[in-house]
């Protein structure tokens, strides 16, 4: 049997519901300096949606930023409690002013605060999705070694998530009990669990917000559409699932095949929701060669053969 309580690594990637496309691309290759790692489409369903992917030069766990693009689909997502709220970026801590001035000189509000002692600066992308660059004395992660950011400012990874919950109990006994979360600190309404070895790239925040609406579920402009988890192998994925099951958590989904990862989801009590992944060998290598690796559209499986289709209805993309 696997061991459950460390089941769960770090961060694999954070998946967004985005605006356009060029607007999310722009703003995460030209603005925050990330590499385009993939472009496809979303698996699910059948109408076409582009699936942007960034991060390091190979698209490591725990540096990915996706994306679905929703302004085509005319569909807006619905904000509010339940839901998770903030993405957390990992930058030195010595970069902090760099990118006070670099996002303030691409137009950008920002302000900075500190969460958990831990300095930071607050902005948004351009959708509305709240974001955070988190100063980190030292993350041995690979930044995005050619980008339009100089790589000893380079952004890491992902730090973390904040989930904004209605109370904090439910969501404590999850992560303790069902997600190999460990309580690191406590704050004023606010909670913060590690998994794996902790630190930057294993955080999940939570936030009480009582006060807020329901957040919405579906698919939509402008939210935060879910937090995938890294597993070492599918004999872990499976036991997994099979210990969320046997703790109530019966909508676990089906292993499902992302092409270059296979994952299985759960609702948290919250109502965000969590993904355990196992990458493929190749990882994003598995279409492309690394000097390509970003480069040009690939057609998912659910499309296959449809790449005329797809290019003619998916809105232009400059790259």
């Amino acid at each position: 049997m696997v061991d459950t309580t460390t089941a769960i690594r770090r961060h694999h990637h954070i998946t967004l519901c985005v605006g356009t496309a060029q607007e999310d691309f722009d703003f995460h290759t030209k603005v925050l300096g990330l590499k385009s790692v993939k472009k496809t489409a979303l698996y699910d369903g059948d109408v076409p949606i582009y699936h942007l992917y960034y991060g390091n030069d190979k698209g490591a766990e725990s540096t990915l930023v996706t994306s679905f693009p929703m302004r085509q689909s005319g569909r807006v997502g619905r904000r509010g409690t339940n839901q998770t709220r903030v993405l957390m970026l990992s930058i030195p801590e010595t970069s902090i002013g760099y990118w006070r001035s670099r996002l303030t000189d691409h137009g950008f509000t920002v302000e900075e605060s500190e969460v958990f002692g831990e300095k930071r600066l607050d902005f948004t992308h351009p959708c509305g999705i709240e974001y955070a660059l988190v100063g980190v004395a030292s993350d041995q992660r690979a930044p995005h070694s050619s980008g339009p950011v100089p790589q000893e400012f380079g952004i890491h990874g992902t730090h973390g998530i904040t989930v904004s919950v209605r109370d904090l109990d439910l969501s404590a006994e999850f992560m303790t009990t069902g997600w190999s979360g460990h309580l690191t600190q406590e704050e004023d309404a606010r909670a913060r669990f590690e998994v794996g070895d902790g630190g930057s790239g294993c955080i999940v925040d939570f936030i009480a917000e009582p006060q807020l609406d329901q957040a919405g579920w579906m698919y939509g402009e402008g939210i935060v559409h879910h937090t995938a988890f890294q597993v070492a192998d599918y004999d872990t994925q499976t036991n997994v699932k099979s210990h969320l099951e046997g703790l109530g958590f019966t909508d676990v989904s089906e292993r499902k095949d992302r092409g270059y990862f296979e994952s299985i989801y759960v609702r948290i009590p919250s109502g965000a929701l969590f993904e355990a992944t196992v990458s493929k060998p190749e990882g994003f290598l598995i279409d492309e060669a690394y000097e390509s690796l970003g480069k040009t559209f690939q057609v998912p499986p659910v499309f296959e053969g449809q790449r005329d289709f797809l290019m003619s209805y998916l809105e232009p993309l400059e790259y």
